[in-house]
């Protein structure tokens, strides 16, 4: 079982790009899929970057997208997971 981690995975990302570390953002979803039993070399991964909602302490917002390469649909649920807020 994957350690605990208090920040979802979406805050991570958020605080690697405002930190100037994107270029390691795509192996940390990587490593976060593995520890979901999913192969990280049958999906692309893809970030966007957004204005952060009001009220947030970030000035941006990274949503990550995954999308299967093999042409099938991503579980909606690991899609959700991926930019989970809370």
């Amino acid at each position: 079982m994957g350690r605990l981690n208090p920040y979802t995975l979406q805050m991570q990302i958020t605080r690697m790009f405002t930190q100037g570390q994107s270029f390691f953002a795509t192996t940390k979803v990587q490593e976060w899929l593995k520890e979901r039993n999913q192969n990280p070399a049958e999906f692309e991964i893809i970030f966007h970057e957004k204005p952060a909602p009001p009220g947030s302490p970030e000035a941006i917002l990274v949503e990550i997208e995954l999308k299967r390469k093999d042409g099938q649909p991503v579980d909606p649920w690991l899609q959700e997971q991926a930019n989970l807020h809370t």
